[in-house]
């Protein structure tokens, strides 16, 4: 009787929710090696190849960018399967779509994002001491990354920058954007390769801007990106957040970096030191709310991800040690703010991607 009632007791296992599970998980193994191809597909030019050129054969395509065609028909057929290009059965040809095109192929677009690809393989780089870290602890410092880190993140949130920093941002922040045409003074702190900074700079030519990061390596990187670009109001310098030493500045940016700090109270009291009168502090982070399930979604899936990462142990690999995460949500940041010392705090703005704060 006894052993009766234990195997009535017993979970029943839904066959059909395992089949649907296992189809979910080999959907994301598909989009995660998939994802190889097409980093593959922006770093050998074949989407740029592509771009307006109608329908290609797999021979077309390979003669264009010097490729072998075998390989680079396998490349359109997963393309193809994943709905980047489109297939026309009859004339066995592939296209990119224009639309698609703006996503993977054109450089300048506000919705390029085929060179973030460069992000998620520095995390595979990675696993090792991903997964040493979660065994002892220690932390993984964000220079300890291989070097494609570095690259994705400037191309990942270049796009969303180009799009609203200076055209919808700044304009949105408490009487920045008059001091910024008539000359003013910007810090960018956490600015890796300059990409935001260049963004201002390029913008407000009477102002001056200074970009902050404490790897020396994307330091050398922004320098060269400044070269480049011929700007001559911008000065990049290895510093950390708690130590820059320029003061007078109107405005003082933490472009999706706060959250990574190790100590992020002692960082923005350090800013709130720097303003001049009537300036104002910009975060810029990864869209989030405060209650956790109101995050599960993919946008929320990737910032998770990518804080388990990078995010957490690059904190938890400073002192201070706030482990904030890329989930951390308006209230957590307000908190950091108000006990600082600021005195206003706001949502300045919302994109699908980031939320912006100002502090003053």
């Amino acid at each position: 009787m006894i052993e009766t009632i234990e195997k009535s007791s017993a979970p029943v296992m839904d066959v059909k929710k395992v089949e649907q599970f296992a189809g979910q998980v080999i959907t994301d193994m598909a989009a995660a090696i998939s994802g190889v191809m097409s980093l593959i597909g922006h770093e050998l030019g074949l989407y740029k190849a592509m771009l307006g050129k109608g329908p290609m054969t797999p021979h077309e395509l390979a003669e264009k960018t010097g490729t072998f065609k075998r390989y680079v028909q396998e490349w359109l057929n997963n393309q193809a399967a994943g709905g980047y290009v489109t297939y026309d059965p009859e004339t066995k040809t592939y296209e990119l779509p224009l639309e698609h095109a703006a996503v993977l192929a054109i450089d300048d677009s506000p919705a390029f994002m085929a060179a973030g690809f460069n992000l998620i393989s520095s995390v595979w780089y990675d696993k090792e001491k991903i997964v040493q870290d979660f065994k002892d602890g220690k932390g993984v410092g964000w220079h300890e990354h291989h070097h494609n880190l570095f690259f994705g993140t400037e191309a990942f949130f270049k796009t969303g920058y180009k799009v609203n920093l200076a055209n919808r941002w700044i304009p949105l922040l408490t009487g920045i954007e008059e001091k910024l045409i008539q000359g003013g003074r910007v810090a960018d702190i956490g600015c890796g390769h300059g990409a935001s900074t260049i963004i201002m700079a390029q913008k407000y030519p009477a102002s001056e801007f200074f970009g902050f990061d404490y790897h020396d390596g994307s330091i050398e990187v922004a320098r060269q990106r400044a070269k480049e670009a011929g700007l001559k109001n911008i000065h990049f310098k290895v510093a950390s957040a708690d130590n820059f030493d320029e003061d007078d500045l109107d405005l003082i940016c933490f472009m999706d970096s706060f959250h990574d700090m190790g100590n992020p109270l002692v960082a923005i009291s350090h800013a709130r030191t720097k303003l001049a009168t009537g300036g104002s502090v910009m975060l810029v982070e990864p869209a989030s709310s405060d209650k956790v399930e109101e995050n599960f979604n993919p946008l929320g899936r990737m910032f998770y991800a990518a804080s388990t990462a990078l995010c957490v142990p690059n904190s938890h690999s400073q002192e201070g040690d706030y482990c904030l995460g890329a989930q951390a949500g308006p209230a957590r940041v307000e908190a950091i703010v108000k006990d600082a010392g600021y005195t206003t705090f706001r949502i300045a703005d919302r994109t699908p991607v980031n939320l912006v704060y100002e502090a003053k």
